[in-house]
């Protein structure tokens, strides 16, 4: 049953539970289930998807908000269900490479159970595919359908995805790219449980490894002679606002417990909190200024995507690259002002360092989003 409230309030009213759940999951790296059993009765896991085939529609701005609240409490459920947003904008977008018979069927999976889908992308000797490449993941045609063969990396959400967007050539004299959608439970497919990382340890994102899987042949999106697909230029930026947002929440979890930290804690020494101190108060003012430049920058992103403007490549790698530098710096601000106390693992202080640091490996990689921007401004070929 759907909870009668807004998308945010929704995942303000969870999230509080995530956050109590989230300290186990991170302690053993187990996958929360439970969490996405309760977006599914919440109504918000095809809240990106367009009305007319069974979701909400949700604004980029109300995405941002839900994923912001649930990186509040529990940061690896909402890197997953980012990854679930992303794909139903990109279901709907003008000129899509998805046939709108399968993007419905997702949608309407979704609305009615837990159904989550995400792109397979990157590979063991290729790295992420935003640095170019060709897959080593191959798709053979036979009479029954594609068959495919490969092996994916840092598969975000793979215990609970109903669905893989696998990115894998064909193995034609020349070959083409694009996307092969495969079923998660379809013979072939093993899930591979590597991912140990030092965060957002439940995040699940193992290697899949597929092995002659059959998906029928209307399954293939996309696909075009290698190097020649065009660049998505609003998934970069929707990815900004949501993952911002995602990592933006992580470092307002670190905020709001070092504020109640520095209120409680009144060394002998002193003999009054922490907080009452001109050089703790300076400390908090920075983070405060931290937290207001990326939440300003995340809603102006999202106004103009709400308001169909057209974000370059360039604008949003910086803005990911701003935000994400400030979402570390904030939680290494609050570090710096607790002393053992933060690096005790009975606070969160410290999953909440381990998390944010996770936010720079998304695409685009700062060095990338820095040359292109550097590029643009020198008119560099």
């Amino acid at each position: 049953m759907k909870l009668e409230m807004s998308p945010g309030d929704a995942a303000r009213t969870l999230a509080a539970e995530f956050g109590q759940r989230a300290v186990a999951h991170d302690r053993d790296g187990s996958f929360p289930h439970a969490n996405f059993a309760d977006l599914q009765r919440a109504g918000l896991l095809a809240l990106a998807a367009p009305r007319a085939w069974g979701g909400q529609q949700a604004s980029v701005a109300e995405l941002g908000e839900v994923i912001g609240a649930l990186g509040y409490g529990c940061p690896a459920t909402a890197l997953v269900l980012s990854m679930q947003y992303l794909q139903q904008r990109q279901m709907a977008r003008p000129g899509t490479f998805w046939p709108e018979h399968l993007a419905r069927q997702l949608v309407q999976e979704a609305a009615a159970g837990v159904s989550l889908a995400n792109s397979l992308r990157v590979e063991p000797e290729l790295g992420t595919p935003a640095r170019g490449g060709l897959p080593a993941t191959v798709a053979r045609r036979t009479p029954e359908g594609w068959r495919l063969s490969g092996r994916k990396i840092y598969s975000t959400g793979a215990p609970i995805l109903r669905w893989y967007a696998v990115w894998a050539r064909t193995d034609d004299a020349e070959p083409q790219v694009g996307t092969f959608l495969v079923r998660a439970d379809s013979p072939g497919v093993q899930i591979e449980a590597s991912w140990d990382h030092l965060g957002l340890r439940a995040s699940g994102s193992h290697d899949v490894i597929l092995d002659g899987v059959l998906t029928p042949l209307d399954h293939a999106m996309g696909l075009a002679p290698a190097g020649q697909q065009p660049r998505d230029t609003h998934m970069q930026a929707e990815m900004t606002v949501l993952l911002g947002s995602l990592y933006t929440g992580v470092a307002l979890a670190a905020r709001d417990w070092l504020v109640t930290f520095l209120r409680e804690r009144t060394p002998s020494s002193l003999g009054a909190p922490l907080a009452t101190l001109p050089r703790v108060q300076e400390a908090v003012g920075r983070i405060e200024a931290l937290r207001l430049s990326n939440q300003r920058l995340l809603a102006s992103l999202a106004r103009d995507l709400d308001a169909g403007a057209q974000v370059p490549l360039a604008d949003s790698g910086l803005i990911k690259t701003l935000v994400m530098r400030q979402a570390v710096e904030l939680v290494q601000e609050a570090l710096a002002l607790t002393s053992n106390h933060g690096l005790s693992r009975r606070n969160p202080l410290e999953r909440h360092l381990r998390d944010v640091l996770c936010g720079r490996v998304h695409t685009p990689q700062e060095d990338s989003a820095l040359v292109l921007a550097g590029r643009g401004v020198l008119g560099a070929v």
